[in-house]
């Protein structure tokens, strides 16, 4: 072909250089870089503006009763001074040039749902469209893969501007926590920490709960504004006036109440079933078929790699009526011995009536599990034996409330300096000075003391009606109040001393008051623990 040929076809049409064998055409890195996903990168995609879209100041209205109110608008719209919840005629005349259109709650929630389901492809496989503008991602053990939390919003803010949309995030320990910040925030991207929830939303108007519009004005009429305003109230009265349901929200808020995120792709939970022939309802039989159905469920969790945490027994009678039982594991189990221990320790729980003739075994709540090495499992090995069994038999005779550790807590007031965890937790962060061993659950008043004012023990003192005579003493350890939790304690003094009685018992006992100051205490002592 001639470059007069070549020169006449279209500019899409012409061979390349390559093509013709011209070799002075360098060509291109058969690995060439993807664009970057930070915010202002160089080598970024062409970002959509709204004066490129619309370039007029636009706003969406939904029909309310007889009037069309302003459900959303336009970046150029807020500049101007409209707001949804405007009624679209007083919006036009304030705007000669507003362009008004018709909002599509289906076609948003649709977009919501798309958005969703890429993020459950490509980010987290827990995603969940949050109310009617937002998302909830659930980023346990994914954030990483991004290079931590702050590079992933930021990735997440430039995806969303290369579609020409706007978003906020918030990353917190609660799913109310982060739907809070995220729309009543100080900034676009927020990153809380675990335990800060109560602190970061106190300054937050009340409808950053979630709460129901009678709850909201109800609140109003009370004088009550703010999320701090419900921290000092009692739970009965608040239910009462303002609703349970803004209990719930503040508690699930605050990471006292759990609330889940059903994902946009389910999961299905593992289950296995058994139809009988025909009805059982003595105690063998009925352990038989459990047993058999823990075996079937053991495959299915060895299968998913995966192990249970708890597990639901349903029972269906004659009658139809089901039967149901719970029992749980402190951590991820497929032990088939273990569960048919605990099933066969609630078992008397069962009410077979008529008889039983079909049985379910579902897994509602499971972790993964992977294998463990053969060291561990041998009695040679220095690992210690897993606590995690005699915990759940424990647990299901006595009740979870009956087993706890304990552990420090940031307080110096002493019966405030401990709280209790779960027993297979690790205790952290004990003082180093010394302790007794058993701590009264309220310091008790001593009477008869005789002590020499202000920086000595006790010679003698009468507790429970038993005199006691002191040999040996070690203090004063100065402990004040904690000022911030109420006013009494705004001047108030401890001072601890750890004595020896003649008999050989030892105490720890504190006088309130610095001996010189009368704000401080009232100079009464007062035994708080027992060493020994």
């Amino acid at each position: 072909m001639s470059q007069a040929a070549i020169d006449a076809l279209p500019a899409h049409q012409r061979p390349t250089m390559r093509e013709m064998g011209r070799r002075s055409e360098h060509a291109e890195h058969p690995f060439k870089a993807m664009p970057s996903d930070e915010v202002g990168s160089a080598t970024s995609a062409p970002q959509l503006s709204w004066a490129t879209l619309w370039g007029r100041p636009t706003v969406l209205v939904l029909r309310t009763g007889q009037r069309d109110v302003i459900t959303a608008a336009c970046p150029v719209a807020l500049d101007l001074g409209l707001r949804p919840g405007m009624v679209a005629a007083h919006a036009r005349a304030l705007v000669a040039d507003l362009d008004v259109r018709d909002a599509d709650p289906d076609a948003d929630h649709a977009l919501l749902d798309r958005l969703a389901l890429h993020a459950a492809r490509h980010w987290t496989p827990t995603a969940s469209v949050s109310g009617k503008d937002g998302l909830w991602l659930d980023l346990t053990g994914t954030t990483h893969l991004f290079g931590g939390e702050e590079r992933f919003c930021r990735r997440l803010l430039a995806f969303l501007k290369r579609l020409g949309l706007t978003g906020r995030i918030a990353i917190a320990a609660t799913p109310g926590a982060a739907h809070a910040l995220a729309r009543f925030g100080t900034s676009d991207s927020m990153l809380l920490a675990s335990g800060q929830e109560a602190q970061a939303l106190a300054d937050l108007p009340l409808g950053a709960l979630r709460l129901e519009p009678e709850a909201l004005a109800s609140a109003a009429r009370f004088g009550i504004e703010r999320i701090a305003d419900l921290y000092p109230m009692p739970r009965g009265p608040l239910a009462r006036r303002l609703g349970l349901r803004t209990v719930e929200r503040l508690d699930q808020a605050r990471g006292l109440m759990a609330e889940p995120i059903v994902p946009v792709v389910p999961t299905e939970a593992p289950l296995v079933t058994r139809h009988l022939l025909e009805p059982i309802g003595t105690p063998e039989s009925i352990a038989q078929v459990i047993s058999d159905l823990v075996d079937d469920l053991v495959a299915v969790l060895l299968e998913r790699g995966v192990g249970a945490r708890m597990v639901l027994l349903t029972a269906v009678r004659v009658d139809g009526e089901p039967q149901r039982l719970m029992v749980g594991a402190s951590r991820a189990t497929r032990d088939s011995r273990h569960l048919k221990r605990m099933f066969g320790l609630r078992l008397a729980q069962l009410e077979p009536g008529l008889g039983i003739e079909t049985m379910h075994l579902a897994v509602p709540h499971h972790e993964p599990l992977g294998a463990e090495t053969m060291g561990a499992l041998l009695e040679t090995s220095r690992k210690g034996r897993d606590l995690a069994p005699l915990v759940d038999q424990l647990s299901a005779r006595a009740g979870e409330a009956a087993l706890f550790r304990l552990t420090a807590h940031e307080s110096d007031v002493p019966e405030r300096a401990a709280r209790r965890i779960k027993p297979l937790l690790t205790p952290t962060g004990w003082p180093r000075w010394k302790r007794p061993v058993r701590l009264l659950r309220r310091p008790e008043l001593l009477s008869n003391v005789v002590a020499l004012m202000p920086d000595h023990p006790p010679r003698r003192f009468t507790w429970r009606r038993q005199d006691y005579h002191v040999v040996a003493g070690d203090g004063p350890e100065r402990i004040h109040g904690e000022w911030w939790r109420a006013d009494v304690e705004k001047w108030a003094v401890r001072d601890y001393f750890r004595v020896e009685a003649q008999g050989g018992e030892r105490f720890w006992l504190f006088r309130r008051g610095d001996g010189v100051d009368p704000d401080t205490g009232d100079l009464s002592w007062h035994l708080h623990g027992l060493f020994g």
